[in-house]
């Protein structure tokens, strides 16, 4: 059946894929030619990307000329932890095949098999946010974390562009600028686009299951004697989903088939899914005197959560109770944090940085359901001891206590040999957990705060053409909150110990590259049940690192291929956009093997990758990555970057 899919409309996809190879071929050697008349000469001495901005760079003309060493960029964690460190912008080819988010993640997420589709970690990790946050987590991977921006220093503008047109109509598109207004002020602005047309039960050439239009303005400043300094930004993702409810079991239809893709048959077809957030997010400092500076955090997010749907037809066997209605469902929910953390900070010695802190959050979530908002109020006190002797040997310990029944602090050694954390949490619930009142969810609960306790060690073995990092994690955690096989939030009964050895190996032949990060997860405890992770994952790249054309092209062809074990997955709720316990679908193991071509000229990268090869050639059909959701099939995905720096 898979190869009947693959050889459907064969000369139609054969014309289609070879035109676009061709015209990708085309602007990727019309815009190289372009950025090859530009050449640039540095100056001798320091190369690395640090605050060193001394160069010269001349083109045959004499003519002043920019590129990646004059659009430098740091991160908000530098500069509030005092370790100020300018980063060249990226143009390495190493996993630029991997241009979804899933990929960038190294596959530690699992989705519905499409990009932009609802996703969750595949394994424990650690809490990030101690107070109550909103419940609503499951498209976190597309939205762009405060935390996670960029800011820039450019000696002149800056443009890149990035389209990536995946096969099966899995497209994005990601437009960034940026230029220094003066010496001390830069801004830039961001907007990207997702275009994900349905992997299952396709009925048009414009049946979308995914459309999300994402922007961001930012800017960055200091004053002339660089005592005051200061970055902000807006940004707002509005993310679009038409549910399919997944493939309807061949136990309940008959006529239905786990692997028609396209043609497949699924339980929604009017259920849509809205999620919009716009963050607000200032942070400045002021240098008081010598090792010693005040600050001042502020964040604003507006998250709105939508789903709807008709109930008519297959539609009303997807869901497993109706409160409300059973002729429609419409559902709505709002989220408001708006956060203020004031601190001081500086340098002990020309190592040690410390600072202290007091974070306040107002917190309201609405459920269309229920009259009035739930408000809350939480104060949190905390703070920060790092040491840094040089980029082999740092440590840091921090400490945030929320006032009066949450916390977290640990601490981190990184040495030339070993690395070593430790943190411990006691995290309040959220507010989805606790209560909700919609058509297919009913509950208020008065659950426990959630503990754990996370402890790991890297080793660093390095020699000429080998790193190995292997690795152990142990995780304790208590009083977990989860959502179990009837779609309900339930707190488990005592502990689940988490044992995760680990390695990362990168080994370096000639011209060959191999690449390899694996684990083995072992539970135990009387809560271990309702983690339901695979015993083994591994992914691993194999490929060519050449230049050609004295070093005028360069390329990576390879092999990129995943696997992990068969496990009871969680299965997804699209009523209530939460992943849930399930004890009927086993995700049996299947290796995904992609074969991949980058090149980049210049400025300019381009790769081609063929995902899932390896599709019909397996004693299974394809592969599932949720119950009911399959993967793609065999596709051939393609992209381009575009840098600019005039």
């Amino acid at each position: 059946m898979n190869q009947i899919l693959i050889s459907g409309s064969k000369t139609k996809q054969q014309r289609f894929v070879i035109s676009r190879f061709l015209y990708f071929i085309c602007c990727f050697l019309v815009v190289g030619s372009l950025s090859a008349q530009v050449r640039l000469v540095e100056e001798e001495g320091d190369s690395t990307a640090n605050v060193t901005r001394k160069r010269t760079l001349l083109n045959d003309s004499s003519e002043s000329v920019y590129g990646p060493k004059t659009t430098l960029f740091f991160t908000e964690a530098s500069l509030r932890y005092n370790r100020e460190k300018f980063y060249e912008v990226d143009t390495a080819l190493h996993s630029f095949h991997r241009f979804d988010p899933m990929g960038k993640a190294n596959f530690l997420y699992q989705d519905l098999g499409n990009i932009g589709s609802a996703s969750q970690p595949i394994f424990y990790q650690t809490p990030e946010v101690i107070g109550r946050q909103s419940g609503f987590h499951v498209y976190d991977l597309y939205f762009k974390d405060p935390s996670k921006f960029k800011y820039y220093d450019t000696k002149s503008p800056h443009t890149n562009l990035n389209a990536n047109f995946g096969g099966g109509g899995r497209n994005m598109l990601d437009v960034f600028y940026t230029r220094n207004i003066n010496p001390n002020w830069n801004v830039a602005f961001n907007f990207s686009t997702i275009r994900a047309a349905k992997q299952l039960n396709l009925t048009g050439r414009d049946d979308r299951m995914v459309t999300q239009d994402a922007y961001s303005i930012q800017t960055n400043y200091q004053s002339e004697d660089k005592r005051y300094k200061a970055l902000a930004h807006f940004s707002r993702m509005n993310h679009v989903v038409n549910e399919s409810g997944g493939i309807i079991p061949p136990a309940l239809d008959s006529t239905s088939e786990l692997f028609e893709y396209r043609d497949a048959k699924v339980f929604l077809q009017e259920a849509v899914a809205q999620d919009l957030r716009q963050s607000y997010h200032l942070y400045h400092q002021y240098e008081l005197r010598k090792g010693l500076e005040v600050y001042h955090v502020m964040n604003k997010l507006n998250h709105f959560v939508r789903y709807s749907d008709q109930l008519e037809g297959i539609d009303s066997l997807y869901y497993p109770r109706y409160i409300f209605s059973t002729d429609s469902t419409r559902e709505s929910f709002r989220f408001s944090e708006f956060s203020n953390e004031v601190g001081f900070k500086g340098l002990l010695s020309d190592v040690v940085y410390y600072n202290a802190f007091l974070k306040s959050r107002e917190l309201s979530f609405r459920n269309s359901k229920i009259v009035g908002f739930d408000r809350i109020s939480e104060v949190s006190i905390g703070g920060n001891l790092r040491g840094q002797i040089d980029d082999k040997w740092q440590f840091e310990a921090f400490l945030e206590y929320l006032i009066t029944d949450a916390y977290q602090f640990g601490g981190k050694l990184i040495a030339p040999w070993i690395d070593i954390s430790y943190t411990k949490s006691l995290v309040r619930p959220n507010f989805v957990q606790l209560r909700m009142r919609a058509n297919h969810g009913d509950w208020t609960n008065n659950f426990s705060n959630i503990g754990s306790d996370v402890l790991g060690g890297v080793l660093k073995v390095d020699t000429k053409n080998v790193k190995f990092r292997p690795g152990l994690e142990l995780a304790r955690v208590n009083n977990h909150i989860f959502f179990d096989q009837s779609q309900v939030p339930a707190q488990a009964n005592g502990e689940a110990f988490i044992l995760q050895p680990k390695f990362d190996l990168s080994i370096s032949w000639g011209k060959l590259r191999w690449l390899t990060s694996a684990r083995y997860t072992s539970l135990s405890g009387a809560a271990a049940d309702v983690f339901r992770v695979p015993e083994l994952f591994a992914n691993s790249q194999l490929y060519i690192d050449t230049p050609l054309f004295d070093e005028k092209l360069f390329i990576q062809v390879g092999l990129d291929v995943r696997w992990m074990s068969d496990y009871f997955a969680d299965a997804y709720s699209a009523g209530l956009q939460q992943f849930h316990l399930q004890d009927d679908f086993l995700v049996y193991n299947y290796p995904v093997a992609d074969v991949f071509l980058n090149l980049r000229l210049n400025r300019t990268r381009v790769f081609f990758k063929f995902s899932h090869l390896n599709a019909g050639l397996m004693e299974q059909e394809g592969y599932f990555t949720t119950p009911y959701y399959t993967g793609v099939p065999r596709v051939l995905d393609v992209g381009i970057n575009w840098s600019f720096f005039d």
